[in-house]
């Protein structure tokens, strides 16, 4: 799975931030073409992005671009400029605002036919859901196994705020009238909905972007559920979020060290036990589960062990 601790949104409008997208810090960068694009402004957007993606010099990024949702006049056009123009140079597409598994079906299929057109991989290009809506959370079961082509799912909370009826313009921050957390269901249950389609779960933005100690706290409450990274709007929301969403260096040798131990264990030359001791800790098949969650989001983060030196021998 490609790493998204950080998803930089830029719009595609904009070619000053287009170009400087490319110099940031980011694992994942989304051209946008839908809510930060004006009407007006949405064909010439198009050609910004083409042009941005052909010059090059995304490297180590996944390189996206958002598209109008089904609603809009613009989708269908978005999708085969897009993928005609740069399609060699295009990770993902984003569709927002989804509805229905019927919805992803469609840009799927218009996909595909692009593809055997122009002679790219069929499938090559991914699909990042997002679920702005509750008419979208009710489905996302669906929506989720919609498409082989789906990567992630993403929360638009402005969106699904509206939708609800939330009387409150604090996107992302809890409510000082609710006691508790009342987006929590919402997360969890898109991210119920990921995993078990083995896809990624994204969180969305925080929109206070000058706010780096509230985007932070806002990270590290989905993260605390398991998500692998946000969305981003301001380059000074990067760094807080590729070090909320990556395992701490303790934790990641911690993990690679269970691995190990569990592996000799349970090896015919480490006796082929199946619960061991570590030091003073129990180890069994659900400890290397853990722990390869653990070693995945590190060695996704670029992290290194510590120390090269085998483990200590586990003891049954």
């Amino acid at each position: 799975m490609r790493a998204r601790r950080s998803c930089l949104a830029v719009p595609g409008s904009n070619p000053r931030m287009l170009d400087k997208a490319r110099t940031l810090p980011a694992d994942h960068v989304f051209l946008d073409l839908e809510d930060a694009v004006a009407p007006l402004a949405k064909e010439g957007a198009r050609a910004n992005v083409v042009a941005a993606l052909r010059e090059g010099g995304w490297d180590g990024k996944t390189r996206a671009v958002r598209v109008n949702d089904l609603s809009t006049p613009w989708t269908y056009r978005d999708v085969i400029e897009i993928v005609e123009g740069a399609g060699d140079h295009v990770d993902c597409l984003v569709l927002p605002k989804v509805r229905d598994a019927g919805q992803v079906i469609w840009v799927d299929t218009l996909l595909t036919q692009i593809e055997k057109t122009l002679g790219l991989p069929i499938g090559g290009i991914g699909l990042e859901l997002q679920i702005e809506t509750a008419g979208g959370l009710v489905e996302v079961d669906a929506i989720a196994a919609a498409s082989e082509r789906a990567d992630a799912l993403v929360f638009g909370p402005a969106d699904f705020m509206a939708s609800l009826n939330m009387p409150s313009l604090a996107v992302g921050e809890l409510s000082p009238d609710y006691p508790g957390d009342p987006f929590h269901y919402v997360l969890m249950r898109l991210l119920v909905a990921a995993r078990s389609h083995d896809l990624q779960a994204i969180d969305g933005p925080y929109l206070q972007i000058h706010d780096v100690a509230g985007f932070t706290a806002s990270a590290r409450r989905s993260a605390a559920l398991g998500f692998d990274g946000k969305w981003v709007l301001h380059p000074g929301q990067i760094e807080a979020a590729n070090e909320v969403y990556s395992p701490s260096a303790e934790a990641f040798d911690r993990a690679e060290l269970i691995l190990d131990a569990y592996e000799h264990a349970t090896s015919e030359a480490g006796g082929a036990l199946g619960a061991v001791m570590l030091g003073d800790e129990m180890i069994d098949e659900a400890s290397r589960k853990l722990a390869q969650v653990i070693a995945a989001k590190g060695r996704a983060a670029g992290l290194r062990r510590a120390t090269a030196s085998p483990p200590p021998p586990a003891r049954g």
